[in-house]
């Protein structure tokens, strides 16, 4: 497949050559277990179904999962195994099914979906760096949207994650999900059915940042879920970053969380700080896939 599935628009053909995202055009996949530390209307009490997909076309220079998104880590599956993976999951009481950064395979993703739509809510747990005709295919295929909403400023998308635009393309994409699902849907125990949770990571130093992001999620998207997250824990090669080798400070959070509530957020998740643990990444050991 000739592959511009993403807005990196890399015009590759994935059978015989790699892109941005380093993946091939099969589906490479690192883990498939319950995992119970999404948002509490995601993990429930019985866990979320969380399929972990090799590759990134973002790259972020201080990913927790670096192992697979950088470095690729993974087996090569085929759909019928993939199909199991799911079925597997839902037996042992999955909420949902939640797809892990599945953008580059997104448009395989539809096709296998559109067959293989499974009886729980799937979960599209994204990057936000999203092509707006990508997401088009996916609508009626996908229930929840759990994207990031990373950066505001060009020079800090450019710096930590190579994408300049990023800003531009979350935006389009934040109102293609929205457009496609407007409404949250609960089950009677709280479990999210249908809905859009936006996610925000709190970057040591960055701080105005992100109020500047609360303040455009205002205008269109006060009455949605947003995810104010305090779990950045320093991973990877960030010797030319200093500026983030480090965790968020209890004040730097405050600072953030203080900001939305007098902003009239109502619908926000929060964390602790002991949420930024390395002991909290789980183990990319093919669980779930060998």
């Amino acid at each position: 497949m000739i592959c511009n599935v993403c807005p990196r628009k890399c015009n590759v053909e994935r059978d015989s050559a790699l892109g941005f995202c380093k993946s091939p055009s099969a589906f490479r996949v690192a883990r498939a277990a319950l995992h119970f530390w999404e948002e509490p209307c995601l993990s429930g009490k019985n866990g979320s179904g969380a399929v972990f997909f090799s590759g990134c076309n973002l790259k972020c220079v201080y990913c927790q999962n670096y192992e697979i998104s950088g470095e690729n880590k993974g087996v090569e599956i085929s759909d019928e195994k993939l199909k199991k993976i799911f079925d597997s999951l839902i037996s042992q009481g999955a909420n949902n099914i939640n797809l892990v950064n599945p953008t580059h395979y997104a448009e395989r993703l539809a096709r296998f979906l559109e067959k293989n739509k499974p009886c729980v809510p799937v979960i599209y747990n994204s990057s936000g760096y999203e092509s707006v005709e990508t997401l088009k295919m996916l609508d009626g295929l996908v229930d929840i949207y759990l994207p990031d909403f990373k950066y505001i400023r060009p020079d800090k998308a450019k710096r930590y994650s190579s994408a300049e635009n990023y800003f531009e393309i979350a935006c389009a994409a934040l109102s293609e999900m929205a457009r496609q699902i407007p409404n949250d849907e609960f089950d009677e125990n709280g479990i999210m059915k249908r809905g859009l949770i936006i996610r925000h990571l709190v970057l040591p130093s960055n701080t105005n940042s992100s109020l500047e992001i609360l303040d455009y999620l205002s205008k269109d998207y006060k009455n949605r879920y947003i995810s104010l997250m305090a779990q950045y824990t320093p991973c990877g090669k960030l010797d030319a970053f200093p500026e983030i080798n480090r965790k968020i400070t209890k004040r730097e959070y405050n600072k953030v969380v203080d900001y939305a509530v007098n902003s009239g957020f109502e619908n926000l998740f929060l964390q602790k700080l002991t949420s930024a643990d390395k002991n909290f990444i789980p183990a990319f050991d093919f669980s779930g896939i060998m």
